[in-house]
């Protein structure tokens, strides 16, 4: 079965995105730990990430980067972290989130809610940036 975020990349889920091409996809996280919280993933299904040719493991890394230096420029932050977690989706995948201190990355702290209308704001002020 097809992980969440393949669905998503089929466009079978809808989702706020942010940057792609015929590789990668970067997409908000409907989750936030934080306004701004993105997920950077390769269109192949990998499981895991260690599991992706060096060659394309790099590259991904270079698109995220191109994200974030969007989504510093349009989010209010000091910084943006960037973290791989792998064990909510079988599909391998970067967070890319904004932070004014080490705690916006603590995955322990309750997800927020961001309203829909608000989510599209902050998808379409990356995108710009």
């Amino acid at each position: 079965m097809a992980s969440i975020f393949s669905r998503i990349v089929s466009g079978e889920i809808p989702s706020y995105k942010i940057a792609e091409n015929d590789r990668f996809l970067a997409f908000l996280d409907v989750f936030p730990l934080v306004e701004g919280h993105t997920l950077v993933i390769p269109k192949k299904e990998v499981d895991l990430i260690w599991d992706m040719e060096d060659d394309v493991l790099a590259d991904l890394h270079i698109f995220a980067k191109q994200v974030a230096l969007k989504v510093k420029k349009s989010v209010p932050c000091r910084r943006v972290g960037m973290t791989v977690i792998g064990i909510e989706v079988p599909h391998a995948h970067i967070h890319l989130i904004p932070m004014d201190s080490v705690s916006d990355m603590d995955f322990s702290r309750p997800k927020i809610h961001v309203p829909a209308e608000r989510m599209e704001a902050i998808a379409e002020s990356i995108r710009k940036a």
